[in-house]
């Protein structure tokens, strides 16, 4: 089926708009912080990065909850595509909201399992201090559902790509800025 290039795509919301792209650069910019903080020499910069990666991430539950909120009370809702691809549309958001919950969740858990110094100011305490496997598993899983998640969000990238240079359908342009 090629899609009409005749009818202009509805868009979203302003807000909706603002709240994906938020979300999109959060999430990045999280994981290649994420990717790069172990690298660094032991001392007050790495734990001011892992201080900045953990108030970004409560930064990025907050705005994951208000997209939530603002989906289910004020977003613009748009029409799923018919068929398979509008199945495997609404698979693929389910499954990059439960990733960013699943990641965010783990990581908030990661916090108290492991505490921390919290830029120097006060301290986080540790939930299990004689339980170093509890503490690797946590970071383990808060790091699969991170890479999941980036994957995810590369591959919901691509198929935006493909629909606005290969079948030109306007879908890329509903979570766009502009007309």
């Amino acid at each position: 089926m090629t899609p009409s290039l005749s009818s202009p795509s509805p868009r979203y919301d302003a807000r909706t708009i603002l709240l994906h792209w938020l979300t999109a650069g959060l999430v990045a910019f999280q994981w290649l912080g994420g990717q790069l903080i172990d690298e660094l020499p032991r001392g007050p910069l790495r734990g001011n990065m892992w201080s900045l990666h953990f108030t970004l991430g409560i930064l990025l539950a907050l705005l994951v909850v208000a997209r939530l909120v603002w989906r289910v009370r004020g977003g613009r809702r748009l029409p799923p595509e018919p068929g398979l691809p509008g199945l495997a549309a609404r698979a693929v958001h389910g499954l990059l909201y439960l990733l960013l919950l699943v990641t965010l969740g783990a990581g908030l858990f990661w916090i108290w399992v492991r505490g921390s110094n919290f830029f120097g100011l006060f301290s986080l305490p540790v939930f299990d201090p004689a339980n170093p496997g509890l503490r690797r598993s946590v970071g383990e899983w808060h790091e699969t559902a991170a890479n999941l998640l980036l994957l995810l969000a590369g591959l919901h990238a691509a198929a935006a790509l493909l629909h606005h240079y290969l079948w030109k359908d306007g879908v890329l342009r509903r979570m766009g800025w502009g007309g």
